[in-house]
């Protein structure tokens, strides 16, 4: 199989967008804050990249409230699971190219 770096996902190409994919391909799901700490971004880029992967039908969004404060939670899709699964797949294969 022939593999090249074109088969890998733009959308995974920045690493704001691959850490919320793989930090929601772990968890059930983790709220704005919890991804903003563990990304170490501020709200504003955080809110702009979950946008792009929302609009592409990898990210979920839920609210709800807890303790009557807003809280916005995310997760990955059965459709983001298949597209960043595809690209590790690619990546890996990708390395395993170079040895």
């Amino acid at each position: 199989m022939n593999v090249s770096f074109n088969d890998l996902h733009k959308a995974f190409e920045n690493r704001i967008r691959l850490g919320i994919m793989s930090a929601l391909a772990v968890n059930d799901s983790l709220d704005f804050s919890a991804l903003k700490e563990l990304l170490d971004v501020t709200d504003g880029n955080l809110a702009t990249h979950i946008k792009t992967l929302e609009k592409l039908d990898f990210v979920g969004v839920k609210k709800s409230f807890v303790d009557r404060k807003p809280n916005t939670s995310y997760f990955i899709t059965g459709e983001g699971k298949k597209a960043f699964e595809n690209h590790l797949k690619v990546l890996e294969q990708i390395i395993n190219a170079q040895k």
